[in-house]
């Protein structure tokens, strides 16, 4: 062999060598996203930054299978400790419900249950918030207390469905299932499916399978804003269906949301709940 079909052979082998390493570095650029596990993806959900100090208003409004609506005005405030997150909310009208407080302290590890206290003014009486009791209604919604609160990693298993896109924006659907019996009755869901926006890792629909009564419930933000650059769903709906009819839904807007406000920590106590605002 001369030394110039030598010096072509290896320029050859060269070329492609070259050519299978750049396409191989593209193939990782645009597909980083593949390489995540369900729980990877979940972890990512729950480190987003969701803002600290936060002052805001509520408009809750709850419709009935007839259409009917009952529209309530509520202050909330929210404040981290540590890990844990502090929150309040003063029920400001309709008259029916005005003073109604509601405190939770959400424990970030989950080793214990979330504390949640409900003051109802007409009988002067704060009420605790049992484990037992967190899978019924807050307030009329269609948002149990336990969705009130930031779920726990470790208390579901997770399960990579699929792919997809919501409003344009591509999606994974992550299925959840209680890890115990104790999760599933706290939450009285027996799983979720939860479609994951891939550029922010924000939940933005979800479908809850109810434990009892054959029922669904549905979750969509159909409102998503970004405020001092933190990723905040302004308007939420949740509806609760059987056999495909809607039985009831709910409507939460948030409005004049304002984070790193100065808000004191004896604003999260029982005593300031039960005063009010």
């Amino acid at each position: 062999m001369s030394p110039k079909e030598t010096t072509s052979g290896g320029r050859s082998r060269s070329m492609i060598f070259i050519f299978l390493s750049c396409l191989m570095i593209i193939v990782l650029q645009q597909t980083p996203a593949q390489a995540l596990t369900a729980r990877e993806i979940m972890e990512k959900v729950d480190a987003r930054d969701d803002g600290d100090n936060i002052s805001l208003n509520t408009e809750m409004i709850l419709i009935d299978k007839n259409g009917y609506e009952r529209v309530r005005q509520i202050k909330g405030f929210m404040k981290d400790k540590g890990k844990d997150t502090w929150r309040i909310q003063f029920f400001l009208e309709p008259a029916d419900v005005k003073n109604t407080g509601f405190l939770t302290y959400d424990y970030y590890s989950g080793e214990k249950d979330d504390d949640q206290w409900l003051f109802l003014p007409e009988l002067h009486k704060t009420k605790r918030i049992a484990s037992s009791d967190k899978s019924s209604a807050f307030m009329g919604s269609d948002f149990s207390y336990a969705d009130m609160n930031r779920r726990v990693l470790d208390e579901w298993q997770y399960e990579l469905l699929k792919e997809s896109t919501v409003d344009g924006h591509k999606v994974w659907l992550i299925e959840a299932k209680p890890a115990s019996k104790t999760v599933e009755d706290r939450y009285g869901y027996t799983k979720s499916v939860a479609f994951i926006r891939q550029d922010i890792f924000f939940p933005v629909r979800a479908i809850h399978w109810v434990k009892d009564g054959d029922k669904l419930k549905y979750m969509e933000v159909k409102k998503l804003e970004q405020i001092d650059n933190i990723w905040v769903a302004t308007e939420t709906h949740m509806k609760t269906t059987k056999n495909k009819a809607t039985l009831h839904s709910t409507i939460l807007r948030w409005k004049e949301i304002k984070y790193n406000q100065e808000i004191d920590e004896s604003l999260f106590t029982v005593r300031r709940l039960e005063k009010g605002l």
